[in-house]
């Protein structure tokens, strides 16, 4: 295979053929139905990139052995972040559905960490040979990396890291940079005096996000850090409660009129961004995260300043695929994945939006 295509994956065959990934996979094995124009479409891009079928792969794919890997993720509704995690995953499911691979999803809510536990608690019942987790409770999700580890079943983070664990690699941004870069994000834009409002999710449980913590942390370390001598004020708000947000964002903002930046460490900046439009206080400058369609509306009508995006998609495939060649061929992943932290802007966000895996 040409150095050019030396990593050319299933699915970039897919895009460059123009079709499905199954479509793909049918013609490389010679099975189920593909019709003529679309078998001529792979085939000339596998002529032009040199592609060479794995002859171990084969034959895993010819054997009997069976492998189940769960992925467990918040639940979603369309257009929401974990929605594009859920399509990685489903993509990389798709690949390796010919080697004998099952992939089952189990979602809890991002919100109430004893959906999580109620997930777990039953999980070893199954027949689990690996298992992908988003790490948003530390302590349920090293509950359950202790319990893998004494039955040797290897597992994959994704979201963000925890440090001191076994995992078998972890793919996702530096939860804490991402913080950095919004803090300063926003203090590009401000006087230094000004007040800054940080919004956070409540949650049900002694768990927050381990992400959001996370960024918070490195939000507030770069305040510390630099000419900042505004203050900091903080509000918690309800994920689907816009009676009791407009409230308070009302209070906070009539008490402290000098707030003229705000950040909320999750998906959910439109919260915020609806506040301030319904309002008509799109001075204040708001930074987010997450490309998610209620997020890029406000970005680009300029009612949130920046949004910072860390490329979910891969992040649900890359962990499945780590886990399939682990569980394969014994390939070991770097056990750190870091994904680019995307800074979008009004202006740039039409190059983003269509730039998926």
């Amino acid at each position: 295979m040409d150095k050019e295509f030396s990593n050319i994956r299933i699915v970039d065959i897919a895009k460059m053929a123009g079709v499905s990934v199954g479509t793909v996979d049918r013609v490389i094995h010679n099975r189920g139905r593909v019709s003529e124009e679309n078998r001529k479409k792979v085939q000339a891009i596998l002529e032009m990139v040199h592609y060479q079928p794995n002859l171990m792969a084969r034959s895993l794919a010819a054997s009997k052995k069976q492998y189940h890997i769960f992925a467990i993720t918040p639940s979603f509704v369309q257009g929401e972040y974990w929605e594009a995690i859920s399509e990685g995953i489903d993509k990389a499911a798709a690949e390796m559905e010919s080697y004998n691979i099952t992939i089952t999803k189990l979602f809890f809510d991002q919100y109430n960490n004893k959906t999580f536990d109620d997930i777990i608690r039953n999980l070893l019942n199954e027949k689990v040979d690996g298992v992908l987790i988003a790490t948003l409770f530390t302590d349920s999700v090293i509950r359950l990396s202790q319990e893998l580890d004494r039955n040797e079943i290897p597992y994959v983070y994704v979201d963000s890291n925890i440090g001191g664990q076994h995992q078998l690699a972890y793919f996702g941004t530096e939860s804490y940079d991402a913080g950095v870069i919004a803090a300063r994000l926003l203090m590009d834009r401000l006087p230094s005096s000004s007040d800054i409002l940080m919004a956070r999710i409540i949650h049900s449980g002694k768990n927050d996000s381990n992400q959001g913590r996370n960024r918070r942390e490195g939000f507030c370390h770069y305040l510390t850090e630099t000419a900042f001598n505004g203050n900091l004020h903080e509000v918690e708000l309800k994920i689907n409660d816009s009676v009791y947000n407009f409230m308070k964002l009302d209070e906070i903002f009539e008490a402290n009129p000098n707030i003229k930046g705000a950040i909320i460490f999750n998906s959910t900046c439109y919260i915020l961004g609806n506040y301030l439009k319904a309002r008509g206080m799109q001075a204040v400058k708001l930074v987010g995260y997450d490309l998610i369609g209620r997020n890029t509306q406000l970005l680009s009508e300029g009612v949130i300043t920046a949004l910072i995006a860390q490329r979910p998609e891969r992040q649900g495939y890359d962990g499945v695929k780590s886990l399939c060649n682990h569980l394969l061929f014994k390939q070991h992943s770097e056990k750190v994945n870091l994904m680019p932290i995307d800074i979008l802007l009004k202006e740039n966000l039409k190059y983003y939006l269509n730039n998926k895996l």
